[in-house]
């Protein structure tokens, strides 16, 4: 069975506010749907990325760059078809949109397999677990948002059925943030999962303070806490400095990016996002190499496709996702078969592949390329 055609499709969906963290704005949602077809009428169906602004241009490397390299490759030679997309990388002057492009490529390949095989990539990557907790991203900086807003917040998660919160820090000095940790923790009880993220907005020395200042208040992980231009060395020093765990790995494009967060002693959990990296053939090296090291593994957003990856090894962890509808409508609406979720966690689907169904009414209304 051989690969005979790839398509893909940018979508962008305004939305009512700017969900930004620390560092970043997103006022679209967008994303890049890729399908692929066999010589014998198997059909993918995946969609990668949140905030792909760039999405035109990464339906034009899919088209014109990396689909000549991958059509006529049998549907199992999907480490093949990787390493030919990747020699790419060698000579082009934007690996990072290059390797989001893969990655699309990549996970549609993983659907094939799975669909070829008749098992859920989850099955492919040797994992049986049913159901996976499930936390929201939440905890945004929104101008007239009150601390009682935020309290209100984390109990919409609660009745949306999450088991937790990530929640945006790094944008106030520690102490202030301090206080808005505080009301979550407060709002959302003892039992809530509840970590936060500085999308890489501290030195070390005030990510170092607040983790201290918020120690009391059982705190999950402390993600990406330092600048980016030293973050691994930083991110150390913090590890060394305070009982709660430090997760990074989102902004690292390859395993070997993983590789270095882990030598160096910088993280107790990886979320490496298949979407930003090569897909799933170089999210399971990261994955192993955490294995080894005794690092978990979390996942940055994507659920249609972490579900299955963090079900698929034994030390993975949280699925993400972002349950206030107005910031990801593709979760809401277009992931047509969404699995069920229920008591904090989230049904792992057993559907060939990643066995993802999108409402194609939707996608054409917002496509863009």
């Amino acid at each position: 069975m051989k690969i005979e055609s790839i398509e893909a499709v940018a979508i962008e969906i305004p939305l009512k506010r700017n969900f930004g963290g620390s560092t970043y704005a997103v006022t679209k949602r967008c994303t890049v749907i890729t399908r692929a077809r066999t010589n014998e009428g198997l059909a993918s169906e995946v969609y990668n990325g949140d905030n792909r602004e760039h999405g035109r241009e990464i339906v034009r490397l899919i088209h014109e760059e990396l689909a000549p390299r991958v059509l006529g490759k049998e549907v199992l030679e999907v480490e093949k078809a990787w390493h030919a997309m990747f020699a790419l990388t060698h000579t082009s002057r934007d690996r990072k949109t290059l390797l989001e492009a893969i990655s699309c490529v990549d996970c549609a390949l993983w659907d094939l397999v799975g669909r070829a095989r008749g098992e859920s990539v989850g099955a492919l990557l040797g994992g049986s677990r049913d159901r996976l907790p499930i936390i929201s991203i939440g905890g945004y900086y929104m101008e007239g948002k009150t601390l009682a807003d935020y309290g209100r917040e984390m109990e919409q998660y609660r009745k949306a059925g999450m088991a937790g919160c990530k929640f945006k820090v790094g944008g106030l000095a520690p102490e202030e943030d301090l206080k808005r940790v505080q009301v979550a923790r407060d709002a959302a009880g003892p039992d809530f999962v509840l970590v936060v993220d500085a999308n890489r907005g501290w030195n070390a020395h005030d990510a170092i303070r607040f983790a201290r200042l918020i120690e009391p208040l059982d705190i999950g992980w402390f993600e990406e806490p330092c600048l980016w231009y030293d973050d691994v060395a930083l991110m150390a020093k913090v590890r060394q400095s305070t009982r709660i765990p430090v997760t990074a790995g989102q902004s690292e494009i390859t395993s070997h990016g993983v590789r270095r967060l882990v030598d160096a002693g910088a993280v107790d959990f990886v979320n490496y996002d298949v979407s930003e990296g090569g897909g799933v053939t170089d999210w399971r090296r990261a994955a192993e190499l955490c294995l080894s090291a005794g690092v978990r593994m979390a996942h940055h957003e994507e659920s249609q496709i972490s579900l299955q990856l963090l079900a698929g090894v034994p030390h993975g962890t949280f699925v993400e996702c972002f349950a206030d509808p107005d910031r990801d409508p593709v979760w809401q609406a277009v992931w047509a078969n969404r699995p069920s979720i229920r008591d904090g966690t989230m049904e792992v689907s057993r559907q060939p592949g990643f066995g993802i169904q999108l409402d194609w009414k939707l996608v054409e209304r917002y496509r863009v390329g």
